[in-house]
Parts: C-alpha cells; sequence; structure tokens
C-alpha cells in the first residue's frame, strides 16, 4: 500500500456522499496485461473476490451492467434471462467512453454516466468484501456486497457460465 495519498476518484467520492464504507487500493498498471485476474494478483486478493464490470446491450431493453469475478465468463443467455430480454451482446469498445464515461480498466458500476440496470454474480455473498473497479486503471475499491447491491440497486443473480 502506498503511504501518499492519491485524489479521490469520482466512485469514491460517491461513495463517502452515500455514507457507505469501502477500502480504496492501487496497484501498479501494466498496459500490456489490463486484466482482472492480473490485477486480483497484484493486490494478493482471491479472484473470485474481485469483480469486473461489463456493459452489454440488449435488443429490447437496452443496456445492462454486469458484475462477475475476473477469472469468470459471463453467460449470455444467463444474462439476457435475468434482463428480460431475448439476447444481449457485449458493447463494442468504442462504445463504452461514450455510453458510461469509463475506459477499458476502469469501468465501475458506480458512477456510470446513466443508472443502468445492474446484475452481480451471486457468488459475491460469498464473501464479507469483494473488489470492484475505483472508477479508473489502478484504482480498485473494497466493500460489502451487499452495499455495492443497494447502492447501485442490482439484483444477485447466476451470471457465469456453469
Amino acid at each position: 500500500m502506498k503511504a501518499q495519498k492519491s485524489e479521490k476518484t469520482n466512485v469514491m467520492r460517491l461513495l463517502d456522499a452515500a455514507g457507505i464504507a469501502y477500502e480504496a487500493r492501487e496497484y501498479e498498471v501494466d498496459e500490456q496485461d489490463l486484466s482482472g485476474v492480473h490485477a486480483a494478483e497484484l493486490l494478493g486478493e482471491d479472484v473470485d473476490s474481485v469483480f469486473k464490470t461489463l456493459v452489454l446491450k440488449g435488443e429490447k431493453n437496452g443496456y445492462l451492467v454486469c458484475c462477475i469475478p475476473v477469472a469468470e465468463e459471463l453467460d449470455l443467455k444467463k444474462a439476457a434471462k435475468v434482463a428480460g430480454d431475448k439476447k444481449v451482446e457485449m458493447i463494442p469498445m468504442k462504445d463504452l467512453l461514450p455510453v458510461t464515461g469509463y475506459i477499458r480498466g476502469g469501468c465501475s458500476p458506480i458512477g456510470m454516466k446513466k443508472k443502468f440496470p445492474t446484475y452481480i454474480e451471486e457468488t459475491a455473498v460469498l464473501f464479507d468484501r469483494i473488489a470492484v473497479s475505483g472508477g479508473m486503471r489502478g484504482a480498485q475499491i473494497f466493500l460489502e456486497p451487499e452495499a455495492l447491491r443497494a447502492y447501485t440497486q442490482a439484483t444477485f443473480a447466476s451470471l457465469t457460465v456453469d
């Protein structure tokens, strides 16, 4: 953990304003490896407790957000079912910033440009705390799964490939 205080991200400011307890941690970004697994390893955390944020678009209901463990793969059929859509697909990378306000490797379910339906892999409840992006590359926020669910008005659901 670095001794100096970094400036707060929008995610941190939003959580502070909501009175939600969290721990912010930073790690050195490797531009060659932006994977969440790499981030979890650098932070010394269980890959099952570090979550990536994926943005999808349904053919009927529009955009949605799924948070799943970094080492897992999203099951598009499960995501479509929980979102009440026939079919969903990942949005193109070029659309991530305009839609969410975040870049790849720094996309957080907290503080997107608009409020989108959000789903969190149900295994999150097995942990006292989970990590999600702090809103920029190299920043992770650790908080209770229920606090994240409540703040983002998310639903816990089975989202990953079995």
